[in-house]
Parts: C-alpha cells; structure tokens; sequence
C-alpha cells in the first residue's frame, strides 16, 4: 500500500505546482479499507464552522464591554465618591462641643458655669452653685447624648427647666469640628481644626442668690416646724419689674439632676407626693384669701359704693334669711368681731363682715355685686398670665356664674353668698403668687400691671408695662394707708421692723370641706413712701390651728436684708 502512495505523491508532484490539500497527503480521510472508523483510525477532526466562530467572538465581545463598563463606571463616574469613602476610611470628622453661657446672678455670682467633663465624654459638666432656692429659677440640663459605640447622636445640651429652657438658645454656643487622620492599625497621626467652636452667651440674672436664698431657707424651716407641705415667695421691683427673688419649696438638686447618675434620687425626686420639680411661684394655683381685699376696696372707691370714712359694724357675723329653712338662716362668719370700721380699719384688722357688705351689699349697704368684682379682679391680671421669662407659667381663675355653671352643674345657681366668699378671696378664684405680687406692685406704683422678668435690666421702658389701671390716685392712696395701718396697728405687725417701713396685707385661706387646712398668706410693699419692692409668700397647707405662718417668714427676710443688704430698704 506504501508503494501505491508514493507513485501516486510521485504523479502529482510531476504535474506541476498546485496547492496540496490535506486529502492528497493524508489518504486515510477517505477511510480506506482496514481502518477502525469507531476508534477514530483514518479519520480527521473537522475545522470550528463559521457560525461557531462567530458566537464565540460575540461572546469575548460581550465580556469586554462588561469589564470596561464597569471600569468607566468605577474610575469616571463614581471615582470621586468611591476617593471619598476611602478617603474617610482614615479620615475621621468629630465635633468639639462649645462651652455653655455662664449664668450669673445681679452681682455676678455664677449660679450656673462649665465643670470637667463627666464620664470621659467630650463636653464640658455643667456645675450649679451649692446655693438653695435657685433650681426654680436657673433649672437644670439634659447633655449631649450618644449609644454605647460612643457616636453622639445628639451634639447639643438641652435645658430642661427655668433660664436654661428659656434662654436654651442663647446659651448654647457653636460646636466646632476637627478631622483625625489615623493610619492601617488605628492610630492617630493627626489632627486638624475646621472649624472652632464659639462659646454661648452668658446671662446675668436680676436675681440676688444670696437673699433668693434666705428666703428659701425661711421657707423650709417654717415648714418643717410647722407642717406647711411647701412654699414659694417672690419679691419684685415695682417700676421695672425686675424679679430680686424668687423660690419655690421644697425644690431639688439640679446638680444630681443634671448629673443623672444617682439614678435612685432621680426616680424617688419624679415620684415625691411633695413635687419638687413644681415652680409654685410661676406654676402653683392658690386660693389666695385676703390678699384680694385691697383691690375689692379699690373696686368699692371706684364704683362709688361706700365712702371711705364710713363705718361698718362687724359683730363677728352676718345672716342671711335661708328661703329654703327660714330656722336656719345662712351665717357668714368673719374671723373675730372688730366693732366699728372704716375702709383703712377693715384693711388693717381684715374685716371679713366689711367685705362682704361691700362686695355683695347688706341691708341698707350696696355692694360691688359679682360682675364688678369681677371687673376689678379682671383690671388687676388674677386670670391672666403675666409673661415672665419662666416656662410653664399657670393662669388664675376667678370664680363667677359662668365659672359656676361649667364646674359645678349639679349646682349652677349663683347665689349671694357665693359673692360674699368671692369678695374676701375665698371660693373658686386661684391665683398665682406672681399674679399677686404684679397687682401689688400696681397698688404701689400707682396702677402699672407690669411684665416682670428674671434678667438684670428687665424689659425696656417702652415695654414693660403691660397695661395702666385707670384708678383715681386718690383712691390708691387710701388703699395703700390701710396696707400701712396693717403694719402700725393691725394684724401684719410682725413686720414693723426699724429698717424699713413696709405696707401689707396678709390672708388665710382655707382649704377644703373640712377645712382643716389653710393657705397662709402675705403681700405688700416697701419702702412704704417711696415704693421699691413688692412681695408676695405663700405657705401651702399648714394645720388650721398654726398662728405663725407667711408674714413670719418675710419678717425673717427683712431682718436679714437690714444687716446683709440694707440698699434694698433704703
């Protein structure tokens, strides 16, 4: 068979050049005879087809657009976003906390300043000064907050209660923010700043912390003695309504609260029945009994129902026909029997059976009637707010048919005797000690209800009376006389001090059906010619039976203001 290929190569190659094709050399493609064509002997594989060719093409097309898509993708469109996540991988942003204003009382002590940072966070503490009576006023913080990875959720302190809620916003400064550049294993290589924080804005308060805390201390001590559940005071000047103090009993630690780390005060301080977080002086709606007494006489002079001079026999009580019992008339007592008094005596002694004839009329004696009375409580802001810069300020309540009406429906007449108690400050009228001490004010001042405030300075002159009570003067000097006549010679005694001359009136309220315990009261002014300050305490829910109340407190202010602060008296 070999002889036969080569003569046949032999005869082709004689022939000429031509192409030789694969079947001239390999002649087992036609599969001779013998050859196993199963296993494959004699055979030839045949080229990829064209169509085959082109899909596999198409294929590593496909891919190499994929890959240069995706690389566009990476290096143009996203490349700077992806630089900056890298970037950030090393490079980290961190906020430096800006330090809170100081709060500073009218002589500059810090009643509120910046401490160390608590707990190895990177803010500053807030500290408040070891002085009592000042949480009502100044309040407390909430700080910065962050989780358990240490990332602050929250860059900002928060005021929580008196200036530090009210003047959260200009007490709060800037934060700041620095970069931290740390390398592969987590250490800082660098830091850089990028913006420094500015300090917030400090405040200083109309406040003297010092007698603020004397009269706290007043407060607390009488009421641990005597069994009065809590307190409050203010004490205001009358032509600016800048606030000298004010406090409120029992109160807490604004320290510990701030803090937040005695988790067990903290929660027995929002649990206590005696509510320490209460500002009564803004916040606390009394029954404020006599004190209201010098403005029914002011009602009384203004509509023309009694002359000042005239005399009212107070033999201890009045009665009253009962239409409904005629043998049981209807007794209204006053608290002793004062014989014969005029306007001045009925405001020095108190005269219960006096207020009643002229706010409610008896016999031959016309009276104010509800709707006056009304009127001159109205005139005078007992239900109004008087929009001190304090949060959470409460509005009073006088008691009249419409008020009797919607509480009391069962029972909606108004009846003359409802009058007779709304005349002396009993019933349903609540008032605020602040709304007390602003129509004190106006008795002294001449009739300027004004906006009283917590920072030196006050409000501006052209602002800070919110409206003139239009009242002969005439008639405010009497009133003031009686206030005086309470002081020389009636039931406000105790503070006839040598240091000053004071005008005031003091008040009992009594609480409850029982009546087993009373809100003891005292208002006035001072210096007595020359008006600088009004005052209003209150002394809540002491035993029936105590003598010694609200004026005993004041007294004990005034003792103290002689030797520590003698400015004020002059």
């Amino acid at each position: 068979m070999l002889n036969q290929v080569w003569r046949q190569l032999k005869r082709r190659f004689k022939r000429g050049s031509r192409e030789i094709n694969p079947e001239d050399i390999f002649l087992d493609s036609a599969n001779l005879p013998g050859l196993d064509r199963d296993r494959f002997e004699g055979r030839m594989e045949e080229p990829i087809g064209d169509t085959n060719f082109f899909f596999i093409k198409l294929v590593f097309l496909f891919v190499i657009v994929f890959l240069g898509g995706k690389l566009i993708g990476l290096q143009v469109v996203k490349g700077a976003s992806y630089a900056l996540v890298s970037e950030r991988n090393r490079l980290e942003r961190s906020v430096i906390f800006a330090d809170r204003g100081v709060i500073f009382d009218r002589n500059k002590v810090p009643l509120a300043e910046n401490g160390v940072k608590p707990d190895e966070s990177d803010y500053a503490g807030r500290v408040y000064a070891s002085l009592d009576g000042l949480a009502s006023v100044v309040g407390y913080l909430k700080y910065p907050s962050r989780d358990s990875k240490g990332f602050y959720y929250d860059e900002a302190y928060h005021g929580q209660a008196g200036v530090e809620k009210i003047y959260d916003a200009l007490l709060t400064g800037k934060n700041g923010s620095k970069l931290t550049e740390t390398d592969a294993l987590g250490k800082v290589s660098s830091e850089s700043l990028i913006e420094s924080p500015q300090k917030g804005e400090d405040l200083t308060l109309s406040l003297d912390a010092k007698l603020t805390q004397e009269l706290y201390q007043s407060m607390k001590s009488l009421a641990k003695d005597k069994g009065f559940t809590g307190g409050a005071g203010v004490i205001m000047d009358v032509h600016t309504g800048e606030i000298l103090a004010l406090t409120s009993y029992p109160e807490y630690d604004q320290n510990i609260v701030t803090s937040g780390t005695d988790k067990k005060e903290i929660a027995r301080l929002l649990t206590s029945s005696e509510k320490p977080f209460l500002n009564r002086a803004v916040s606390g709606l009394y029954t404020p009994g006599s004190i209201v007494k010098p403005v029914v006489a002011l009602g009384a002079l203004g509509e023309g129902v009694i002359d000042p001079l005239k005399k009212i026999l107070s033999t201890g009580s009045i009665s009253l026909a009962n239409p409904y019992d005629p043998k049981h008339p209807s007794i209204f007592k006053d608290w002793r029997a004062h014989g014969w008094v005029s306007m001045r005596d009925a405001l020095a002694v108190s005269s219960d059976v006096y207020f009643y004839e002229v706010g409610g009329g008896f016999e031959n004696q016309a009276g104010l009637g509800i709707s006056k009375i009304d009127k001159y409580f109205q005139l005078f802001g007992m239900a109004e707010k008087t929009g001190i810069d304090l949060p959470a300020e409460a509005q009073g309540t006088i008691a009249t048919p419409s008020w009797k009406i919607a509480n009391f429906p069962d029972d909606p007449d108004w009846r003359l005797g409802d009058t007779y108690h709304t005349a002396i400050g009993q019933y349903g009228t609540q008032v605020t000690p602040l709304e007390a001490v602003r129509w004190v004010a106006a008795l002294a001042n001449g009739g300027d209800l004004l906006l009283p405030s917590v920072l030196t300075g006050g409000h501006t002159q052209d602002t800070r009376v919110f409206k003139h009570v239009d009242v002969p003067e005439e008639d405010f000097k009497i009133v003031r006389e009686g206030m005086r006549q309470a002081v020389t010679t009636g039931i406000a005694g105790a503070l006839s001090v040598p240091a000053v001359q004071v005008a005031a009136k003091s008040g009992t309220a009594e609480l409850g059906v029982s009546k087993s315990k009373v809100n003891s009261w005292i208002s006035g002014f001072f210096p007595y010619v020359h008006p600088k300050y009004a005052f209003a305490i209150i002394m809540e829910q002491g035993p029936v039976a105590n003598v010694v109340g609200a004026t005993y407190v004041m007294r004990t202010v005034l003792d103290w203001m002689a030797i520590n602060t003698p400015e004020y008296l002059k």
